[in-house]
């Protein structure tokens, strides 16, 4: 059982981590899980069927630095270094920057979504290296590509994700660790169910699992999911500035953390 492939996955409590833990699962990978909620996640592993033996919990939030480099620790303590590191945990909240009590929000959105990818990362680097496999994935998304209204925490965030795991991807080269960088459109989680606006080529967490699997297994760079958002945003991002607001004026926008659901 130990000479079967284990991949590390944070976020793991619900929605994309928990679909990409089956997807892995099904391919014969053991499982290393993180998530604030260890006790809940370990009920969810027992309740899909996966054996005792095959998947371990660890106790993090991704915004607490030394927690989160304490799982990845003992993940290599208990587990050994993993195959795959998947750094999934994100947030996603509506910001209006004249309120001051957004400007938490938008920090709290960039210690999870960018600081927290970072920590994740770093137990795992140096023994890659050293074993010169292994692959480093970041989910970051189509908002990192071009900034929508009211969204701006969000969107920084994920330009900064995908700017930083390029950056890391030519720092691993040498070494033969891949770096793959997964943008979603829109995936059906709980992250946007309550989105109050149209979600074009929505897709269910399970499709998105596959597809991201395959991804990974091949070691590609980037790629958007489903590829069709990967057109729309490639055209937007063509879109000169003055045309592209005018397209997104009165667009309904992320709920705030103060407004009710």
């Amino acid at each position: 059982m130990n000479g079967s492939p284990l991949v590390f996955i944070t976020g793991a409590s619900s929605g994309l981590g928990q679909a990409l833990a089956l997807r892995f699962h099904g391919a014969g990978y053991r499982l290393a899980l993180v998530a604030r909620r260890s006790d809940e996640v370990a009920r969810w592993a027992r309740g899909a069927g996966i054996d005792a033996g095959r998947f371990a919990v660890y106790t993090a939030d991704v915004r607490d630095v030394a927690a989160t480099v304490a799982a990845g620790k003992a993940c290599i303590a208990v587990q050994g270094v993993p195959d795959v590191v998947i750094a999934n945990a994100g947030i996603s909240v509506g910001i209006d920057t004249a309120d001051p009590a957004d400007l938490e929000v938008m920090r709290a959105t960039l210690e999870t979504n960018v600081l927290g990818m970072a920590s994740t990362f770093h137990p795992f680097v140096a023994a890659m290296q050293e074993r010169r496999s292994g692959r480093l994935v970041g989910i970051a998304s189509v908002a990192g590509i071009r900034g929508l209204p009211g969204h701006g925490a969000y969107c920084a965030s994920k330009a900064a994700v995908i700017g930083y795991c390029e950056s890391l991807r030519g720092e691993m080269r040498p070494s033969g660790v891949k770096v793959v960088t997964i943008a979603p459109g829109y995936i059906a989680t709980p992250l946007t169910r309550g989105n109050r606006y149209s979600m074009p080529f929505l897709m269910s967490a399970a499709d998105f699992a596959d597809r991201a699997w395959k991804t990974i297994e091949r070691g590609t760079s980037w790629r958007v999911i489903p590829w069709q958002m990967g057109i729309v945003v490639g055209l937007l991002r063509l879109i000169p500035n003055a045309l592209f607001d005018r397209l997104l004026a009165g667009r309904p926008r992320k709920r705030r953390r103060v407004e009710a659901p």
